[in-house]
């Protein structure tokens, strides 16, 4: 299904980057409704993303969309009256082309409905865009400049924190896991990091925020359906810094159970709407992104929320998050905050978890 060359398909001109624009010539396909896309711009990175969502859609028995995005460099001439001058479109797109045959050379064994398609203008604009019809998003953690410029770069921290759909943002260290342990040894400092046994469980990390709650219960469906056990995390962060002139000394075993009851409590809630899930929760002493990232190293998959009051979901939309999904050692699934009927009857069964702010 993948033996073909990619044909320019939805490709759009974005005469604004910043703001997404409408297509300017007729395209011969559109993005199917719950499709998969993934971003790729021929970096070790982007093919990680593309292998792990590759094999996501056959999973999901989802199209899967593969697109690169490029811009055309508009630069002040010399001379008073030349005015603007463009550089030629072809040439870029030939690079696209090239980037997007090469990535479709990975697919090989794998029975997946593949759609290339090449789109024109910013690519923060275009995957955001791109996300209102999807059903998953898939980007590399880190990728590099050159035509595509930020794919993978800055747009693997902002299209999480802003897209319309989930998004999985897949390390480079992740090649081992799907058969290409040669992509994640060429990254400098994980060189001599041994590679640790992955545990068949989806984790979620929990701060007490709805969207946190949001984020436990699209772990449950991803643990349900990969036929995985769910490890709800809470972090219980060191009293220091800000913290130390607190007078009276903080009782953590009365902390910690007061969190347990709590949890359980949540436990208890997630596990009636997903019976058939092997749930535990685990309070874990240690700052969020640390937790989180120590727990990536040997999870199926690392879900979080975008936005929250404190902990877990909070730091995703500061300096703390983009650590988290530059660090993590597995793949990582940010889940949009959208309502869900199911949180109404999150307080009938015990203490709620207070975020902490």
């Amino acid at each position: 299904m993948v033996d073909r060359p990619p044909t320019v398909a939805g490709t759009r001109d974005r005469g604004r980057p910043a703001v997404g624009s409408e297509h300017t010539e007729g395209s011969s396909e559109e993005l199917a409704q719950h499709g998969i896309v993934v971003g790729v711009d021929g970096s070790d990175q982007s093919t990680c993303a593309l292998l792990w969502a590759a094999q996501e859609a056959e999973r999901r028995k989802a199209p899967l969309y593969v697109v690169t995005a490029y811009t055309v460099p508009v630069f002040a001439a010399s001379s008073m009256d030349a005015g603007y001058a463009t550089v030629d479109d072809e040439v870029i797109r030939e690079s696209a082309q090239s980037v997007l045959q090469e990535s479709l050379t990975h697919l090989s064994g794998l029975r997946v409905d593949v759609h290339p398609r090449i789109e024109t203008g910013d690519a923060a604009g275009v995957l955001l865009d791109l996300s209102e019809q999807a059903e998953l998003m898939v980007v590399g953690s880190r990728g590099r400049g050159g035509f595509v410029g930020r794919l993978l770069g800055s747009v693997s921290s902002a299209l999480p924190a802003h897209a319309k759909c989930p998004t999985a943002v897949i390390p480079v260290c992740t090649g081992a896991r799907l058969g290409h342990p040669e992509l994640g040894r060429k990254q400098g400092r994980d060189r001599d990091r041994p590679a640790l046994a992955v545990e068949p469980v989806v984790v979620v990390g929990v701060d007490g925020s709805e969207q946190a709650r949001m984020a436990s219960l699209a772990a449950a469906e991803e643990a349900r359906s990969r036929g995985l056990a769910l490890r709800v995390i809470c972090s219980v962060a060191p009293f220091n810094g800000s913290l130390a002139w607190v007078p009276a000394p903080v009782d953590r075993e009365a902390l910690h159970a007061d969190l347990a009851l709590q949890l359980a409590a949540g436990r208890d809630w997630l596990q009636s709407h997903y019976p058939d899930v092997d749930i535990r929760v685990d309070l874990v002493d240690g700052p969020p992104a640390e937790v989180l990232i120590a727990a990536s190293a040997t999870a199926e998959l690392l879900v979080v929320g975008t936005r929250g009051r404190g902990g877990f979901a909070s730091m995703l939309m500061g300096s703390t998050s983009q650590g988290v999904l530059h660090h993590a050692r597995g793949p990582v699934l940010v889940v949009p905050d959208k309502a869900d009927p199911r949180l109404e009857d999150r307080s009938s069964f015990g203490p709620m978890v207070a975020p902490a702010r």
